[in-house]
C-alpha cells in the first residue's frame, strides 16, 4: 500500500519548541508517513517562520507541485497568516486543489488561511492538529490524533461531546469556523466567506472574558450570527477575568450572547488551544443533533486520504 505523504507548511510563527517539532516528525514517520518540507523548521524571521514571501510560497507551491502531498500540515499557529492573504494564488490553488484528496490542516492563526481559501477559491480545509502542539506533544492526546486519522480516512466524520444550552436539536448546515479573533479580524474583507444557514464553531486563547463577549457581539451586530443555524462554543483557554470584572466571567458573557443571538448556542466542543480537539472540515454539509445533553455532529463531502498504510500515532 502507498505511503502517506505529508508536506509541512509554516504560514505563521517560527518553531520555537524544536523538541516538539522533532517529536511530531518522528511520530509521523513511525506511523508510516513520508515527511517533506522539513526546511520550514529552520526558518526564522522575527516572530515568523520566514519572511512573507517564503511563507506564502509554502501554500502557493501546492498549485504547482508535480505531485500533491496527501496531507499539507501546518507546523504551528501564532501570527502571520493574515499578512499572506493578498499574496496567495487563489485561482491556481482552486484549479489544482478543487476536487483533490489533499488534506490541508491546522488551527489557531491558520483560520485566516481557511477563511480566505474558502471565500476566494471555495476550497475545503480542516481545523485540526498541527505538527508541534499535537503530533509533537509530550503526552499525545488519546482523542486528537486518532480522531484526525479516522476522519480523513472516512467518507463521513463524526464528533460527539457533552453539551449544555440546548436539550433537543436536529438541524443541518455548512460547518465552518475556527479561532474567534481571526474570524472577526477578517469581517468586511474579501477574505471572509458569506456562509448562510451554517453551523459556526469558535474558540480562542488568552482573551479576557469581556473581549470574548465583544468579539461575539461583532459577529452578532454584523449579521453573521443571525444568518447561522447554530453557534458552537469550543475551548476558551486562559481566558480569565480580572479583579475589575467584579464577578463577570465567560459564563456571564456567553449567557448574554445566548440572549441576543436568536439561534441555538451550544458549548463544550473539544476544539481549540487544548490537547483534546476534533478534526473539523471547513465548509462542508453537516448535521447537528442534541438530545439530553449529548451533542453529535456528522459531516461529509470533504477531501479524504486514498488507501494508505498509515497507522495512528
Amino acid at each position: 500500500m502507498p505511503t502517506t505523504r505529508v508536506r509541512l507548511i509554516a504560514p505563521s510563527g517560527y518553531p520555537h519548541d524544536r523538541a516538539a517539532m522533532s517529536r511530531g516528525v518522528a511520530r509521523l514517520r513511525e506511523a508510516g508517513c513520508a515527511v517533506d518540507g522539513l526546511d520550514v523548521l529552520e526558518r526564522t524571521e522575527l516572530r515568523y517562520a520566514g519572511n512573507d514571501a517564503e511563507r506564502a510560497a509554502d501554500l502557493n507551491a501546492l498549485a504547482t507541485l508535480d505531485a500533491l502531498p496527501d496531507i499539507a500540515l501546518a507546523i504551528r499557529g501564532g501570527y502571520g497568516a493574515t499578512r499572506l492573504l493578498e499574496h496567495l494564488h487563489y485561482d491556481a490553488l482552486r484549479e489544482r486543489l478543487d476536487g483533490s484528496s489533499m488534506v490541508l490542516v491546522g488551527h489557531s492563526d491558520f483560520t485566516a488561511i481557511q477563511l480566505a481559501l474558502h471565500a476566494k477559491s471555495g476550497l475545503v480545509t480542516f481545523g485540526g492538529p498541527m505538527l508541534g502542539p499535537d503530533f509533537g506533544a509530550e503526552l499525545p492526546s488519546a482523542l486528537t490524533v486518532p480522531h484526525f486519522w479516522r476522519t480523513v480516512r472516512a467518507a463521513q466524520g463524526t464528533a460527539e461531546w457533552t453539551s449544555s444550552g440546548e436539550h433537543a436539536l436536529d438541524l443541518e448546515g455548512a460547518l465552518w469556523g475556527g479561532n474567534l479573533a481571526m474570524l472577526c479580524s477578517l469581517l468586511g474583507t474579501p477574505f471572509f466567506p458569506r456562509i448562510d444557514g451554517g453551523i459556526l464553531f469558535v474558540e480562542d486563547v488568552g482573551e479576557p472574558p469581556f473581549r470574548i463577549e465583544r468579539l461575539l457581539y461583532q459577529l452578532h451586530l454584523s449579521g453573521v450570527l443571525g444568518r447561522q443555524r447554530a453557534l458552537i462554543l469550543g475551548d476558551f483557554t486562559d481566558c480569565r477575568p480580572s479583579a475589575y470584572d467584579n464577578g463577570y466571567g465567560l459564563g456571564e458573557g456567553f449567557a448574554q450572547i445566548r440572549r441576543v443571538a436568536g439561534i441555538p448556542v451550544l458549548d463544550g466542543l473539544p476544539f481549540g488551544h487544548v490537547p483534546d480537539k476534533f478534526t473539523l472540515p471547513f465548509g462542508v454539509p453537516a448535521r447537528l443533533r442534541v438530545e439530553g445533553g449529548k451533542a453529535r455532529l456528522d459531516f461529509t463531502g470533504y477531501p479524504r486520504l486514498p488507501n494508505a498504510s498509515t497507522g495512528d500515532v
